[in-house]
């Protein structure tokens, strides 16, 4: 059944108990250390880089070499300088001084196999353009550029956006691949990459332990820009994300443990920051959760979500915190955002959100999406215990957005202390959804009011 709630202002006691779910974040945070490196610089340019030239083989030497001296920095030095693929190694630290730009080949046949995990599914594809394989203490840092050159003749037109109907040459592969995990085909076997087309993430440190990315900007990036994969103790601090490519999340930790994300400045093509566990089959066999993750003090520009979980969430999500960030663009689309679908599945449980400013979004301020692309199977999703505290919004097309299950409520959805104002058609809400709302609605003028 869909309800549509139109009223000025709608407020129900709240009923949550007494006990404080932030009082864990110390607790988290407590864990969530930098990685320290020894006080060893390798400049790239005593190892042959030159500015405007190909650094790749500089940079290589560098990273070896402090591999090999048990660590410290690697640093890139003010100039423009070119490279391919980078791979990271324990105790390794890749410095961009301010001033430095490194700006990543066009070329994909540049890109080595590695494992990786592509849309929630594990893969041999392109390597990302930053990449860490099993590494402990591993840190990207700066005040330098990286700029991963993608464009709509490079990597962004593999899956065009606002064309029309242009060909999407990734959809045979993207196909492929998720029939392939649902047959159960070993990872080693789906093989992509050269004469594929599913484009790389930017920064993807896989299975690490602490793990550090401050400082820098980063610009287009052929697909999702910060993607850390089933790591531990990640920590990601003042990056400034630009870019407006089709799937280019700005932050997307998936399968991690201890997470924190503060001071970071997102203007993105697709959410801002997605939280992610993997999808289907594949998500299932991995079975990993992203939880204990705090999000603070962020901007969110541009984007389809600002604070979004899923819709690659089958592993589940749990322990999520999100306090003072403000969001704010004409191409925004959401606020809180969490998606996904019966093929999913996933527990999405113990999501706090407080003093989230959000100047104007174009759908709504918070969306709960079960049903998310439409996709029909027997996993069914759950969503439980979300406490939304003094949440502002301006103006949206509905204060809230729920599409959830008649075989599954949404459960315990609270809202306290929040106004959504210039809203233009009240709440939409389907489905089985146990809520409690402490909350203004302001409806925007009828277009007749404003003369």
């Amino acid at each position: 059944m869909i309800r549509r709630f139109l009223s000025v202002a709608i407020f129900i006691a709240s009923t949550v108990s007494a006990q404080d779910p932030w009082a864990s974040v110390p607790e988290i945070l407590a864990r969530i250390v930098s990685p320290r490196f020894p006080a060893r610089d390798f400049l790239i340019t005593k190892y042959g880089a030159s500015d405007g030239k190909d650094a790749s083989a500089a940079i290589e030497k560098a990273i070896n070499a402090c591999s090999r001296a048990g660590g410290g920095r690697v640093v890139v030095p003010k100039g423009d300088y070119l490279t391919g693929p980078i791979r990271l190694r324990s105790h390794v630290e890749l410095h961009i001084d301010a001033g430095a730009t490194l700006r990543f080949s066009q070329d994909p046949t540049r890109y080595p196999l590695v494992v990786t995990r592509w849309e929630g599914v594990e893969l041999m594809n392109y390597s990302p353009l930053i990449y860490a394989l099993d590494c402990q203490d591993v840190a990207i840092t700066g005040e330098g550029t990286l700029d991963g050159q993608a464009d709509d003749a490079h990597w962004w037109n593999w899956k065009p956006v606002g064309k029309g109907h242009a060909p999407q040459p990734q959809l045979p592969d993207r196909t492929l691949l998720f029939k392939q995990a649902e047959e159960g085909v070993p990872v080693t076997d789906r093989v992509y990459g050269p004469g594929h087309y599913l484009r790389p993430t930017f920064i993807e440190p896989y299975r690490c332990r602490n793990v550090l990315i401050e400082g820098l900007t980063i610009r287009n990036a052929p697909f999702w820009v910060m993607h850390p994969t089933l790591c531990t103790n990640v920590t990601i601090r003042r990056v400034t994300v630009i870019g407006h490519g089709p799937n280019t999340d700005g932050c997307d930790p998936e399968s991690c443990r201890d997470v924190l994300i503060e001071d970071c400045v997102f203007d993105t093509g697709d959410d801002c920051i997605a939280l992610k566990s993997g999808r289907n089959a594949d998500g299932r066999r991995i079975n990993v959760p992203i939880e204990n993750v705090i999000i603070r003090r962020c901007q969110m520009k541009a984007g389809h979500g600002g604070i979004t979980i899923g819709s690659e969430i089958t592993g589940g999500a749990r322990n999520i915190y999100a306090e003072g960030c403000k969001l704010d663009s004409p191409e925004l689309e959401r606020g809180l955002r969490m998606k996904t679908n019966t093929m999913r599945g996933g527990i999405m449980e113990n999501i706090f959100v407080r003093d989230i400013e959000i100047g104007g979004v174009q759908l709504a301020p918070i969306e709960i999406d079960l049903r998310y692309e439409s996709e029909s199977g027997t996993n069914i999703p759950a969503v439980r215990n979300v406490v939304v505290e003094r949440m502002r919004s301006a103006h949206s097309r509905y204060g809230l957005y729920i599409r959830g299950l008649e075989q599954s409520p949404v459960r315990g959805v609270t809202l306290r202390d929040c106004a959504f104002r210039g809203v233009t058609e009240g709440h939409v809400i389907e489905g089985a959804v146990d809520l409690t709302l402490g909350v203004i609605v302001e409806m925007a003028p009828k277009k007749e009011e404003r003369r």
